[in-house]
Parts: structure tokens; sequence; C-alpha cells
């Protein structure tokens, strides 16, 4: 089994005298648990790669100003502090709340009297971008507000186990990890409003009726603009785009699971024209309607396979 080589400071730490937790209490008035992962080319290839993980608890020293050359999440959990930025504004940090440490980017912050509790994931890889433009990595603050953070905190737990346990795949299993963390902080963010994602569902819901981008936010009570901004915000898409890739969704469920023509399939997913949305599913797939359930149907349920099967069942239970 591997062997995990953990920083490890406070009065928790295995095989410590109790005069010896004593003396670091009163030298270090926090407990402090972290790991650093080093992976190597082939595990860099993965997305997001994960390169450190911890846990703080207390009244910490303050860090920086520095900069790093990859992302970090500080997910807090108890207590108050401040983030001061670049341009020398302080915001005050609240629990449950989660800090943006972006890389290249100064940061600077601290805890107040008597403290926080945090967990951090430190990461980097070439997906950091897309989810940047997906919002699910926060670009405008570097402190956000949560609902909750509990769910961030079990992800980045099980990453803290698997470092503990010394799991022959930590690296690839920590990897997986730090997809779930942006996903647990995106769902519990403050700034999230229910009404907004409310307003994106039911656009996904209409999304295969024959409207236009100005129905659809007329329907939903918005301007195209404020749409406009919505979906970007939380899909990182256009509404058009956004819409599209609802619409092919179905569309390829239809064409994997049904003995529909294809024009048939075409209307329900809110295209008069057959021929346009052969182009448009030729374009964004790479491939025809046709071509597509080629490679992907697993059969389909005609009305005679059915009364085949149903005599079939009868013969079946017959014989019983």
């Amino acid at each position: 089994m591997r062997n995990c080589s953990d920083s490890h400071t406070g009065d928790d730490v295995p095989g410590r005298t109790s005069d010896e937790a004593k003396e670091t209490a009163v030298e270090r008035p926090y407990l402090q648990w972290m790991h650093y992962l080093t992976p190597g080319p082939t595990h860099r290839r993965l997305g997001l790669t994960c390169l450190g993980v911890g846990h703080q608890d207390g009244l910490l020293p303050t860090v920086g100003p520095r900069t790093l050359p990859h992302h970090v999440v500080v997910v807090v959990t108890q207590g108050t502090g401040w983030f001061r930025t670049a341009d020398g504004a302080t915001i005050d940090v609240v629990a449950p709340a989660v800090l943006w440490l972006r890389p290249d980017v100064v940061h600077h912050y601290g805890v107040n009297d008597p403290g926080w509790t945090e967990w951090f994931i430190d990461f980097t890889g070439q997906a950091a971008e897309a989810y940047e433009t997906l919002g699910f990595i926060e670009t405008d603050t570097p402190v956000s507000a949560l609902t909750n953070a509990e769910p961030a905190v079990r992800a980045i737990g099980r990453v803290a186990q698997a470092c503990r346990r010394g799991s022959p795949y930590l690296e690839t299993e920590a990897s997986a990890l730090v997809h779930e963390v942006l996903l647990a902080l995106r769902g519990e963010r403050a700034d999230e409003s229910s009404k907004h994602g409310s307003m994106l569902s039911g656009l996904a819901r209409n999304a295969c009726l024959s409207l236009s981008i100005a129905e659809h936010a007329k329907h939903l009570g918005v301007s195209v603009a404020e749409l406009r901004e919505l979906v970007r915000r939380l899909a990182g898409s256009t509404p058009k785009d956004y819409v599209m890739t609802i619409r092919l969704g179905r569309a390829k469920d239809l064409l994997a699971t049904t003995d529909l023509p294809v024009s048939s399939i075409a209307r329900r997913v809110g295209y008069d024209d057959p021929a346009y949305f052969t182009r448009v599913f030729n374009r964004r797939v790479g491939l025809s309607p046709s071509g597509f359930r080629e490679q992907h149907h697993r059969g389909f349920l005609t009305q005679d396979n059915a009364q085949d099967d149903a005599a079939d069942n009868g013969e079946d239970n017959a014989a019983e």
C-alpha cells in the first residue's frame, strides 16, 4: 500500500505526547492537516488534476499577499475573516463561503478571532478554462457565499480519506473528485437564485416547442437580454445554443429507441423543416440522423414485435 506523507500539526497528531501537544497548541493556536500530490504526465491529461488537499481549524496565520500558479478553492465552514483584493478592497468572509484563488492573481486573506474552519483543494488542468466559462469557477469575485458547504466538504473529505488510506489509484481518484467539488459548490452558491434555476428549467422543459427565443423569454417573463445573461451565467452558452442542445439530445433518444421517421422526430423536437433539422444535426453531431440511428439503436419495440412478445409470454405461461 502506498505511503502518504502528510503534513499534520496540532494536538491530534498520532504518536505525539500530551506535553508535546500542549507545547504545539501554545505555539500554533490551530490544527492543520494537508497532503500534496505530484501527478505525472498521464494524470495531467485527465482534464483536472488534484495537486493538494487539506483541513485547517483555529486562529490561522494570514495568507499572502501572494500568487500561485494553479487554482485553489478554500471552503470556510465556520467563523469569519476577510479577503483583500489586488486593488486594496476588503471583502468580509462569513461562513459558509468559498474563496476562489485563481492562477497568477494576487490573494491576501485572514481570519478573525477566534478563528475559522476551512477545507481546501489545489488543482490545475486544461478543463479549468471550460469550468470558468460555464460558471463553475467564479471569475468575477474572489469570495462567494454558500447556502450549504457540506456537499463540497464531503467531496474534499473523500480526497483526504484516499490520501490517508494510501489508495493505489490516488491521483486518478483525487482528480475525479475535483470535478465533484466544483459541481457541489455550483449547486450551493447563494447567488444562484432558485428563481433563476427555475427559469432555466422552464426553458429546458419548453425547448422542443416550436418557439423563437423572444417567445421563450416572454413565456418566462423576462426580456431577451435578461434571458441571454441568465443562460450565459448558468449554462455557459446562448439561449439558442442551449435550446439546440436540449433538442438534439431528445432527438438522439428518439432515434436510438424508436422507429419514428426522421421527419416525425424533427417535428417532435421543434423543427418544422426536416431538412433544416438534418443540417443542424449533421453540423453539431458530425453525422446524419440516420447515421446516428444505425450506430446507436439497440432495437425498438414495434407494434408487431409487441404482439409477438405478448403471444410468446402467453405460451410460456400456459406451459407452466
